[in-house]
C-alpha cells in the first residue's frame, strides 16, 4: 500500500498554557474522506488547526505528501498543496462571488484536481446564479459554499474542511454533503471535522472519534454506525 497522503501522530497542541490535545494521531490516504469526529469541545477545530500550523504544536509525526510539516508556518503548508476551509466563513465580504474566487487562485498543481470558476460553477450551482453578488447580500449557507470554492481555486492535494454541517439549512446541508462526494470522485483527499454523524456518514469513509484532545476510535464509517456503544460514550449528547 502507498504511504497516507496525510500521517499525523502523537499531535499535541496549546492555546496559551492550556493543553488542549494529547497524543492525536490519524491518516488521510489518497482520494480519502476522514470524519474527525466527538462532541463540541473534544478538540476537532484545534486539530485542523493544529496541522495547518495556526497554533502552538508539536508532533512525532507530522507529514503531508512526504514532506515533513511540524516547523513549518501556515502559509507554506498552504503553498505545498494544504486547502483549509474554517467554520466561520471568511470570505471577502465587499468583493462579488467571482473576485472571491480569483482571490484564492493558484497554478495547477501536480496529482491534485485543478478548478477554474466554471468547474466550481458546476460543484457549486448557487454560486453560479450569483456570480456578480458581493459577499454582504449572500446567506450563511451561500457563504459557506464560496469559502469552499475560493480554498479549491488554489488547486490543493487535500482539504481540511472544519464543521461543514454546522448551522446550515437542510437543502444546503444536502448540498454540501454531495460537493464533499464530487471533490472525491475528483480525487481530492479530504480531513474534516463533524458533528452531524449522518452527514459524515454520508461522505467519509474512515472515521477517528476524539474525546478532551485525545483519540479514541478510529475504523471504518461502516463501523462507527455499526457500534452503538463508541457512539453512546464519545458522540451522544
Amino acid at each position: 500500500m502507498s504511504e497516507p497522503l496525510l500521517t499525523v501522530d502523537g499531535l499535541q497542541a496549546w492555546y496559551g498554557r492550556a493543553h488542549i490535545l494529547d497524543g492525536i494521531a490519524l491518516t488521510v490516504g489518497r482520494g480519502e474522506v476522514v470524519a474527525l469526529m466527538g462532541r463540541n469541545g473534544a478538540g476537532k477545530t484545534t486539530t485542523l488547526k493544529a496541522i495547518m500550523g495556526l497554533v502552538e504544536r508539536r508532533a512525532a509525526t507530522l507529514r503531508f505528501d512526504g514532506r515533513d510539516l511540524s516547523a513549518l508556518p501556515a502559509h507554506r503548508i498552504a503553498r505545498l498543496g494544504v486547502g483549509y476551509v474554517p467554520e466561520d466563513r471568511r470570505i471577502f465580504a465587499d468583493l462579488t462571488v467571482e473576485e472571491n474566487l480569483e482571490v484564492g487562485r493558484q497554478p495547477p498543481r501536480p496529482g491534485a484536481p485543478a478548478w477554474t470558476p466554471e468547474k466550481l460553477f458546476a460543484l457549486f450551482p448557487n454560486l453560479a446564479e450569483m456570480r456578480g453578488r458581493r459577499g454582504t447580500r449572500m446567506s450563511g449557507g451561500e457563504q459557506q459554499m464560496l469559502t469552499l470554492a475560493r480554498t479549491l481555486m488554489g488547486n490543493p492535494s487535500l482539504l481540511l474542511l472544519d464543521e461543514p454541517s454546522e448551522g446550515l439549512a437542510p437543502l444546503i446541508v444536502k448540498q454540501m454533503a454531495e460537493a464533499v462526494r464530487r471533490l472525491k470522485a475528483e480525487g481530492l483527499s479530504v480531513l474534516l471535522s463533524e458533528q452531524s454523524l449522518s452527514f459524515a456518514s454520508w461522505v467519509a469513509d474512515r472515521a477517528c472519534v476524539i474525546e478532551t484532545g485525545r483519540p479514541r476510535w478510529t475504523g471504518p464509517m461502516t463501523e462507527l454506525m455499526a457500534d452503538d456503544g463508541v457512539r453512546a460514550a464519545y458522540l451522544a449528547v
